[in-house]
């Protein structure tokens, strides 16, 4: 019990200062950004991956397979939002 609310704890921790550094970064660098940003779900993909792919249990499995259709959809679209950025910037 005590670790599941020091994990929800950690991860609320984590949402507001995720937020608040994200609502604090000037325009210029959002591109730059969203590539960082990129390459991190890229990192959770291959952990998503891992986790699906190993014979932990059925929920691990169905959990993994969930977490690799986000992060799939994650990459893909941060990929496809830098694209449309930069060709604002191209004459």
């Amino acid at each position: 019990m005590s670790s599941s609310i020091t994990g929800l704890y950690i991860f609320m921790l984590a949402a507001f200062l995720g937020y608040q550094l994200i609502q604090r970064v000037p325009p210029l660098l959002h591109t730059p950004l969203m590539s960082f940003t990129n390459s991190i779900s890229g990192i959770s993909l291959v952990a998503s991956l891992v986790a699906a792919g190993a014979n932990y249990s059925v929920m691990a499995t169905i959990l993994g397979t969930i977490a690799v259709t986000c992060a799939t959809i994650n990459v893909v679209g941060g990929f496809l939002i830098t694209d449309r950025m930069l060709k604002m910037f191209r004459k």
